[in-house]
């Protein structure tokens, strides 16, 4: 019996009503049972090209568009390199695929954006190593199936990468599911606030570890340790006739036309009151020194990303904050509703970063530059990240498990835990049939990046773009 397929926002108002504020948990574990019938779990094994509305290639010139052309190029070349990179510059072609996939309707704030990439150590206000979702740009809310699709496609694919066999892959992706599937189920019994103050440190995730895991988690946190912005200085700065500038590297680095520049500096006065009071009154106690374009990720090159070194009262004492181009997420055009709930969309990363991280940058706020919408964060904040290419199939499996256990933790801060736990069940068949996808849809991604070559040597994917989907 093929599935009806149960599209996102189909079910969200009734679900409203339904879940309603004190609707008991045995009763939200029933209601998501229930959505065992509209959208049963052996449905979620089910891929097929066949079923796409949009050509993929087709989204990814879309994407391009208002981007900055000179890095287009750049764009194309850094998810030309891999499949898994190119995965990771594909979250709106995702989006469009998974649309068309049977779903709960069951929507918390999800990341838009999950894969193995986008986990990552960052310093918490209490200046403690943590490890959470890092990148938020597509957040939004959506059904949850999105980002563990998306979550367990990236397992297969960087596990083919990294010459794990398929054997190997399925179990790092059955450990990852079983990991969501259980800690989901755990905080679907706790209370709302305890929830809210789960987090895992780096110390525990080390303990947690062993052998070539542990080793990779403690090299990356140490790494992560020693990105701050004292120690950037002179990595990016260079003081000339006793003046600091952030060192030009084109393309990489570049600096802004003095009209760009003169609009980031006066943007800082509306990001400031964005910022609780507190941190707004100890930002004022510096004042920007220079400013700077510089490239970051795949999925955001080519978007404006800028730098601004900032001085306190003495010469040790920096900072370095990111100015980010936030635009519309990927997600939003299919979920109800299709109208963004933010009308800011820097606002609208912000908050849902918050939402979905235990503990998140202090300094997180928004701004407009030259009419376009930023978020801005802090830069080298203790940030980073395993890399993936260091991990064995055992390790590879370890880390799809923290990052399920993790990814399950932000579903649950927003809504639904309990009746995505009542879904899922024992979670064999959702274990099974997820196996199954991530085959399929890293088989898909594979034929995708292949294709995706094809056109970038004809000249498809350059020159002017199409109007952004």
């Amino acid at each position: 019996m093929t599935a009806h397929p149960v599209l996102p926002g189909d079910h969200g108002e009734e679900f409203a009503s339904l879940s309603r504020p004190g609707t008991p948990r045995a009763e939200r574990y029933e209601i998501g049972r229930s959505m065992r019938e509209r959208a049963p779990r052996r449905s979620l094994a089910r891929w097929s090209a066949a079923l796409r509305r949009q050509d993929p290639m087709d989204i990814v010139a879309a994407s391009n568009a208002g981007r900055e052309p000179d890095l287009i190029d750049e764009r194309l070349d850094r998810m030309g390199r891999s499949p898994y990179a190119f995965l990771r510059g594909v979250a709106a072609v995702h989006a469009a695929d998974f649309s068309v996939l049977s779903s709960t309707g069951i929507h918390p704030v999800i990341c838009g954006d999950a894969h193995l990439g986008n986990f990552g150590f960052y310093a918490s206000p209490e200046r403690d190593l943590v490890f959470d979702l890092n990148d938020f740009d597509e957040a939004h809310p959506g059904a949850w199936e999105w980002d563990l699709r998306r979550l367990v496609a990236s397992v297969w694919v960087a596990g083919r990468e990294n010459d794990a066999t398929e054997d190997q892959c399925a179990h790092a992706v059955a450990r990852c599911v079983t990991a969501y599937r259980t800690n989901i189920a755990r905080l679907a019994e706790a209370p709302l606030l305890a929830r809210s103050y789960e987090h895992l440190e780096a110390d525990d995730m080390e303990d947690r570890s062993k052998g070539r895991s542990r080793r990779a988690v403690a090299a990356a946190a140490k790494r992560a340790r020693k990105r701050t912005s004292d120690r950037a200085l002179p990595r990016f700065v260079t003081d000339d006739g006793g003046e600091r500038r952030i060192v030009v590297e084109p393309p990489e680095i570049t600096r802004p036309d003095a009209p760009t520049r003169a609009a980031i500096l006066a943007a800082l006065d509306g990001y400031l009151r964005t910022l609780p009071p507190h941190w707004a009154r100890i930002l004022g106690g510096y004042h920007a020194v220079d400013v700077a374009h510089k490239v970051v990720g795949v999925g955001s090159v080519g978007l404006r990303a800028y730098l601004v070194l900032c001085e306190g009262s003495s010469p040790d004492d920096v900072l370095f904050l990111q100015l980010k181009q936030a635009r519309r997420s990927v997600v939003a055009p299919y979920v109800h509703g299709k109208e963004a709930l933010h009308s800011h969309q820097g606002q609208r990363v912000v908050e849902y970063q918050q939402a979905l991280q235990t503990v998140s940058d202090p300094l997180l706020g928004w701004t407009t530059v030259q009419d376009r919408q930023y978020y801005v964060r802090q830069f080298r904040d203790m940030k980073g990240a395993i890399v993936l290419d260091d991990l064995d199939a055992g390790a590879l499996a370890d880390y799809a498990a923290v990052c399920g256990m993790l990814l399950a933790k932000g579903h649950a801060r927003t809504s639904g835990a309990s009746m995505i736990a009542g879904y899922l069940g024992g979670g064999g068949k959702v274990r099974d049939a997820l196996c199954r996808f991530a085959r399929e849809y890293a088989d898909q991604t594979e034929a995708d990046h292949a294709r995706f070559l094809r056109a970038v040597r004809s000249g498809q994917l350059r020159g002017t773009p199409p109007a952004q989907v």
